[in-house]
């Protein structure tokens, strides 16, 4: 099925299908097709969107949306459930963060253009077909092969109604760490297409690194399933589990502490580990063991992301710290 031609709400009730959604043509004279996985209800309700694979090699979301999909019923569900495991074919043909075609990043061309490249128009129609007609959206993340994350839930901090919802769904989900974005939600983002949208979302992330861990998974399983409670769509009350941080700031990770110099990158401090401002981060050597930088906070707050790989270059980010509600 074509892409544009896709129209949830003209989805029969009662049913639990997989499908094919074309995109743009191949060189192969074939089509360029996202996966889709939808259950519709018996009877009417809201309608959750759940999407992965933004990023080529970020793989936890590809694995949980089937086994999500096996344990929706369509007797069971009020209103309709879609999910698509893989947004970036071509950069996931790849193995790759972004796309191999055109060099772009999905998650930075949102709301995207129906006649542009083929990551601006996977952008475009998801934003449209998908996104648009939502109840709710839910995007999937993880950390790559060369930073480490915490595993995650991240919502729309914000005191009116889309915030509120986000927040609430967010807390329903579960993770181990909250972590809520004022406003401005930086552009380019799934999140951001949904918020000008007036959608409400949240994302998560997990430490990723191609090696997802099966609690991880199971973590993203429960999250969507007690969000589908939280929404009455399933019977059942959410069952989260317990929340060790709440974290506040703006998740813009394009805008990190980054390596003033080429070298060794070593960390001294750990993910979630509180630091204070001016505390040293880690240090830069270069092959003789000498210390060519320091690494310091510039504010006090939480550690939420860190390099892995020691390798670095100049401007290679580092680390982030963001601040915790309350704190």
């Amino acid at each position: 099925m074509q892409i544009q031609a896709f129209d949830i709400s003209t989805l029969p009730l009662r049913r639990q299908e997989t499908d094919w959604l074309e995109v743009a043509a191949r060189a192969d004279g074939g089509a360029w097709q996202l996966p889709l996985l939808y259950v519709t209800g018996a009877r009417a309700g809201p309608t959750l969107v759940v999407t992965a694979a933004i990023h080529g090699n970020e793989y936890e979301g590809v694995a949980a949306i089937p086994r999500i999909f096996k344990q929706v019923q369509p007797d069971d569900l009020r209103g309709t459930l879609i999910m698509v495991p893989v947004c970036n074919m071509p950069a996931y043909e790849a193995s790759l963060r972004n796309s191999p075609i055109d060099g772009l990043n999905l998650a930075r061309v949102f709301p995207g253009e129906a006649e542009g490249t083929i990551t601006q128009r996977i952008a475009y129609w998801i934003a449209r077909t998908l996104i648009q007609p939502a109840d709710f959206f839910i995007d999937f993340h993880s950390g790559d092969v060369d930073s480490d994350i915490p595993t995650l839930v991240g919502y729309l901090h914000r005191d009116d109604k889309l915030g509120q919802q986000s927040q609430a769904a967010a807390q329903a989900f579960g993770a181990p760490v909250l972590w809520g974005h004022p406003p401005p939600v930086p552009p380019g983002r799934t999140v951001s297409a949904a918020t000008e949208l007036g959608v409400p979302w949240l994302y998560t992330e997990t430490p990723g690194g191609g090696r997802g861990t099966p609690d991880d998974l199971e973590c993203y399983i429960e999250g969507v399933l007690n969000v589908m409670k939280h929404l009455e769509m399933v019977p059942g009350r959410p069952q989260p589990r317990p929340l060790t941080h709440h974290l506040i700031g703006d998740g813009d990770l394009d805008r990190v502490s980054s390596a003033p110099t080429t070298g060794f990158f070593r960390p001294r401090v750990a993910l979630l580990d509180e630091v204070i401002a001016g505390q040293r981060l880690g240090t830069i050597q270069d092959f003789f063991g000498q210390v060519t930088a320091e690494i310091t906070a510039d504010r006090a707050g939480v550690v939420v992301f860190l390099r892995r790989l020691p390798r670095v270059h100049v401007g290679t980010g580092l680390v982030q710290v963001t601040g915790r509600v309350g704190g």
